[in-house]
């Protein structure tokens, strides 16, 4: 699939073949049989030009990998346990394009905290709730490390 993906237009055997001769020796008949196994499975559609077929991607790389994920995360007994491991195996950059993709999803508008207070979130338009005391003062409010009181 990646030759397949990588020329981004309907390829022969025989291109895919060359392609992949440049790397290391293999022969025609395995990528023959290999891109036939991918048009059973749906994932290459194949159109004939002559006595050989084209083949094209069904599928876009992403949507894919997006099936694949999905498929993973559904077979598991415990999606939100498989969900955190998974966020924990990813770099600070994947984490960021996560973000990303979700904000997409989401649009800005749901992006925003809920304006109504929650159990989720108890101090949205509520002043007197109770927020979350810093571990270190002086970080969150850099006058306090000095003695200064803001008076």
């Amino acid at each position: 699939m990646t030759r397949v993906w990588k020329w981004n237009r309907p390829v022969t055997v025989r291109e895919v073949l060359e392609d992949l001769q440049q790397e290391r020796s293999i022969a025609y008949t395995t990528v023959m049989t290999v891109l036939d196994n991918l048009h059973q499975k749906g994932w290459v559609r194949r159109e004939a030009e002559g006595r050989a077929y084209r083949y094209e991607a069904v599928s876009t790389r992403a949507a894919y990998a997006a099936a694949l994920m999905n498929e993973a995360w559904t077979q598991s007994d415990n999606p939100a346990a498989a969900l955190v491991a998974f966020f924990g195996m990813m770099s600070p950059e994947q984490r960021e394009a996560l973000r990303d993709a979700v904000r997409m999803v989401q649009g800005p508008e749901e992006t925003l905290a809920p304006q109504n207070p929650t159990a989720e979130n108890p101090t949205a338009e509520n002043p007197t709730a109770e927020k979350p005391v810093a571990e270190n003062p002086a970080v969150e409010n850099p006058a306090a490390a000095g003695g200064e009181t803001g008076r």
